[in-house]
């Protein structure tokens, strides 16, 4: 089943052949649990939300367009279902699970004990920085660089031409960074 495409497996659910969103399940919820986690910073709210998108492709998978492209039309879902949870739960969503997930704090064997306590420090603070993001800028970076869409994909997505994606990324790294020095008390290089 490899070689389906993603767009051809959804336009195979919609049409009824609901065993091909397992294939897409396999495919997309590692990506879509760390979306949902760089969101929100819980591992299980991610869990939830990750599970929450595939009942609403399947809910309504007559919405796919036969002609469309999976990946944006998923990622609008899952900004749906993170909306809809924000709306639901304002004030209950912690910044991040008190446990440390090795998916998330990567260490690496060949460092020193040193490097690798820097790294999660500084891990920690980035994670704090993005939180301090408005939404719309946090999910911006968060589909861009940690989800490694393309600005075209990330338009679709949000509605807007890729020009603009590409200018509001930028600002948002910018902020991100600025928040991040600030919070580390170092100076940017």
């Amino acid at each position: 089943m490899a070689a389906v495409h993603d767009d051809e497996l959804m336009n195979r659910v919609r049409e009824g052949d609901t065993d091909s969103l397992a294939h897409l399940f396999e495919r997309h919820h590692r990506p879509l649990f760390r979306f949902f986690f760089h969101l929100s910073g819980s591992a299980g709210l991610a869990e939830d939300l990750t599970q929450e998108v595939f009942f609403r492709m399947l809910k309504f998978r007559a919405t796919f367009q036969k002609d469309a492209r999976f990946t944006p039309w998923m990622y609008q879902i899952a900004r749906n279902v993170h909306v809809d949870h924000t709306r639901r739960k304002q004030n209950e969503m912690p910044l991040y699970d008190d446990r440390t997930d090795t998916e998330f704090e990567p260490h690496e064997p060949g460092m020193s004990a040193e490097l690798n306590l820097l790294r999660a420090s500084d891990l920690a603070i980035l994670r704090k920085a993005l939180q301090r993001l408005p939404a719309e800028r946090r999910e911006l970076l968060i589909l861009s660089r940690w989800q490694n869409l393309r600005y075209e994909e990330i338009a679709a997505i949000v509605q807007c031409e890729p020009g603009a994606v590409k200018t509001r990324v930028f600002r948002a790294m910018r902020q991100l960074s600025d928040i991040f020095f600030r919070m580390s008390g170092r100076k940017a290089s």
